[in-house]
């Protein structure tokens, strides 16, 4: 069972992604609008299976300050104690946006930037110049994004390189290696470069 910090923790955060049923980038509001050279990164996750992943990357989302969306159906309930353990104590920070199915995310997304993550493509991931506001898509852990998908948006395909004797990486780490390639090229814009504390290095072992 989780304490009592932990329960008040994540009903935050559930209470949160229901109350604003849009973008929730930002605490106070319930839509998000970019400003003259700020970045947006959104992770988007289609019908995710194992919630410890999730509870993973949106602890990744909640570091880099990207917006999680969830497209159902899930593979577990929002209320596992996995997904919640996963992501620690970090729900407050992670804007969230769950999707009824893959249709209501393309009728308002489809023309947005949209990148999709699989070990079939052959265009590497790290040679996209990525756009102020992206939407990296990752597909279940079991089989991934579908055919059909890909084939419908075969020149937003890419895959992150690996030997071929591996078949894939586990997808919060694979989101993770996603993120920061962004936040890398967008010069890791609005995350602390430093620890912002004196560190003594010199200090007796």
């Amino acid at each position: 069972p989780l304490d009592d910090a932990e329960e008040k923790r994540f009903a935050y955060f559930h209470t949160r992604m229901i109350a604003y049923p849009k973008y929730v980038y930002k605490e106070e509001k319930n839509f998000y609008t970019l400003s003259q050279g700020e970045r947006m990164l959104n992770i988007v996750l289609f019908q995710p299976e194992i919630p410890q992943n999730t509870g993973n990357i949106a602890r990744t989302c909640a570091a880099v300050g990207a917006t999680l969306h969830l497209v159902d159906p899930l593979g577990f309930k929002l209320s596992d104690r996995y997904l919640k353990r996963a992501g620690l104590d970090y729900w407050p920070l992670v804007g969230i946006r769950e999707w009824e199915n893959d249709e209501a995310f393309f009728a308002q997304h489809a023309k947005d930037n949209l990148y999709f993550f699989t070990k079939k493509a052959d265009l590497c991931y790290a040679s996209i110049t990525y756009p102020r506001e992206v939407y990296l898509i990752f597909g279940r852990e079991s089989v991934g994004l579908e055919e059909s998908l890909l084939r419908s948006w075969r020149n937003r395909c890419v895959r992150i390189p690996m030997r071929s004797e591996a078949r894939c990486l586990n997808l919060s780490n694979s989101v993770a290696v996603a993120a920061y390639e962004c936040m890398r090229q967008w010069q890791f814009g609005g995350l602390a470069l430093t620890t912002g504390t004196a560190f003594d290095w010199e200090g007796q072992q």
